[in-house]
């Protein structure tokens, strides 16, 4: 005997996406101008409904292409929103992910939805509930932030320790002293010198480093905690 749902509500479920970027000195997250009703033209995350035949993750990869042209990138999934009048027009309930971009990469942004990087300080109201996703995301990757080494996804392949820090600082939103923020992520003994310098910011330039994951990987098996 098959159960009959016929008599049970049917609902809409989309994903939401909070999109991170970090430009060198300050968090960015990339918004997009709705372009219909209701609440056209005003600042939106990037979603989309989920397929008949596809799952959450499979849909905001596809919503994150679409906008990006990027794919294989760090993306985690956030949280549910069910709240009965979250949108006036429809019961649609989101699942929010959060995504890391290193800005640097070629990003072909669909010209189609006006999606612009916007300083996560000076970030605009958004429509219905995406302020809650962005206030949950940015907490989310806190967490992740400090315990492990997430951060990386935000920048280029070679970074100096400044680039590291200010990432940091951009991420928890407070300023760390240069030589004990050197000293700790030195003693975590996981990023690897390679001997070449950006000569952009002194004369004298600053080494580039990279993270080795396979080093992270083999410290972490062996009882390794990252803690910033």
């Amino acid at each position: 005997m098959t159960e009959d749902y016929s008599q049970y509500p049917k609902h809409l479920v989309a994903v939401d996406c909070i999109i991170f970027g970090f430009d060198g000195e300050n968090l960015k997250i990339l918004l997009v101008k709705r372009n219909f009703e209701p609440q056209m033209g005003e600042w939106s995350l990037m979603g989309g409904f989920i397929g008949s035949e596809e799952t959450s993750d499979e849909a905001a990869n596809r919503v994150l292409y679409t906008l990006t042209g990027l794919e294989n990138i760090y993306l985690e999934q956030l949280k549910c929103y069910t709240e009965i009048k979250r949108e006036p027009t429809a019961r649609i309930m989101s699942i929010s992910y959060y995504a890391l971009i290193n800005i640097e990469k070629d990003i072909q942004i669909n010209e189609q939805y006006s999606a612009k990087w916007v300083e996560l300080q000076k970030a605009p109201d958004l429509i219905f509930d995406h302020n809650d996703m962005v206030k949950d995301a940015v907490a989310r990757l806190r967490r992740r932030a400090s315990t492990g080494p997430i951060g990386f996804e935000l920048l280029p392949e070679k970074f100096t320790m400044k680039d590291l820090q200010n990432l940091y600082e951009a991420i928890f939103d407070e300023k760390f002293d240069k030589r004990n923020f050197t000293s700790k992520i030195n003693s975590m003994d996981i990023l690897v010198n390679t001997n070449k310098k950006d000569m952009t910011s002194s004369r004298k330039g600053s080494f580039l480093y990279r993270f080795d994951e396979k080093k992270y990987n083999k410290k972490i098996s062996q009882g390794f905690m990252f803690k910033m």
